[in-house]
């Protein structure tokens, strides 16, 4: 599309436009917001009329789950996924590396938490894939997705050398800023890891895909923050993109990743048609096809703008609820005692007699602050 609109340039100015990719991005986030509006309600009757029962509620979970959300249907991060494939289609450019790394790692966590759902569905039982072969194939995908944006970096900043697999392998084993970590509120980069960055990288994204999905436990609770992480990493795609603005700013820069601010616009948009129907008392939820698949672009960008320890902070609520699960786990095992009465946390605050609203509200709150938190990185260094 980027190539016809090139081409029609020399006839109007406006066609200029969609050089900028400030405007491609908001073009991609209206784009996928209006697709998803108007797919979404059928697409829920469609899934209501296959699915019959809808997702089986955990037993052992808040009991007022089994009252107010059976029956609801899952699998509804199709309608993100649809959204945010076709708009990304019509606004990224498509001949970017980075657009590709990160929409395989989408679409390929997505398509894992397609089958995980079904499974869930078709046995009316919460159990679904084993974890086992789940983070088998997460860790596949975001290998080669790390693998790839890795060698777009060392080729777009070796030009004019021979690109080879010894030469990729001895870019990884040198002291270069290919493999090191960026540390906020430190100019330049920070930590050096060589070819373990690979694996950093891999966990990085299967970590915070697995993190989304441990939030998504209410109606909105895991779509909101993961809007604000998209905006906020959105901006940080755009400035590491810019040799000008990450020069003033002291922070890496990698040439192209800007380019993925237009994906994060979609993401946004999908996700805001989403709420729509997902906003209390949902219509649908997302599933593990949505939160996984929304979890893993985020890794992934956190990856190609190297910012992963930012995204830590960004999204900190997501982390927070994580640590909840693992702390509990931790903590029973060692003394035969629980740590909070249900984990995620968010369930704990549902023991306490929270109601869902208010603990949904209150956790945007604090996704909110975190983005702040993460954006002032940028500039105290």
């Amino acid at each position: 599309m980027l190539e016809l609109l090139g081409q029609l340039q020399d006839r109007s100015q406006f066609f200029n436009l969609f050089n900028y990719i400030t405007f491609r991005t908001g073009g991609a986030m209206f784009t996928a917001m209006i697709i998803a509006f108007a797919i979404g309600a059928p697409f829920i009757h469609w899934l209501r009329k296959k699915q019959g029962k809808g997702q089986p509620i955990r037993e052992d979970g808040p009991q007022g789950h089994l009252l107010t959300k059976k029956g609801t249907p899952t699998m509804g991060g199709l309608i993100i996924l649809i959204s945010l494939g076709i708009s990304s289609l019509l606004w990224s450019d498509l001949d970017n590396p980075y657009v590709w790394a990160v929409l395989i790692v989408t679409i390929g966590f997505g398509a894992i938490g397609f089958v995980d759902d079904f499974a869930k569905v078709t046995k009316q039982h919460h159990g679904g894939l084993s974890a086992r072969l789940r983070l088998a194939f997460e860790f596949t995908i975001a290998m080669v997705a790390v693998v790839a944006m890795l060698v777009a970096e060392w080729v777009a900043t070796t030009p004019g050398q021979t690109h080879d697999i010894a030469g990729f392998w001895s870019a990884l084993m040198a002291a270069d800023p290919l493999t090191a970590v960026a540390l906020p509120f430190v100019n330049g980069w920070g930590v050096q890891l060589l070819a373990f960055y690979i694996i950093f990288a891999m966990f990085v994204i299967v970590g915070f895909g697995n993190a989304v999905n441990l939030t998504d436990g209410l109606d909105g609770l895991a779509i909101v923050p993961v809007m604000i992480a998209a905006g906020t990493f959105g901006l940080i795609c755009y400035l590491v993109g810019r040799v000008d603005y990450s020069t003033y700013l002291g922070i890496p820069h990698v040439a192209g990743v800007s380019e993925l601010a237009t994906l994060l616009g979609a993401l946004l948009g999908a996700s805001l048609g989403f709420l729509w129907y997902n906003a209390p008392p949902a219509r649908v939820f997302m599933g593990d096809t949505g939160s996984l698949a929304m979890g893993g672009l985020l890794g992934a960008v956190a990856v190609a703008t190297k910012h992963e320890i930012v995204l830590a902070i960004v999204g900190g609520l997501f982390v927070l609820e994580t640590l909840s699960v693992m702390l509990q786990v931790a903590v029973f095992k060692r003394t035969g005692k629980r740590l909070f009465l249900m984990a995620p946390v968010h369930h704990h605050f549902e023991k306490l007699g929270w109601q869902e609203p208010t603990i949904v509200i209150r956790f945007w709150i604090i996704s909110v602050i975190f983005a702040m938190a993460g954006l002032a990185t940028l500039k105290l260094r």
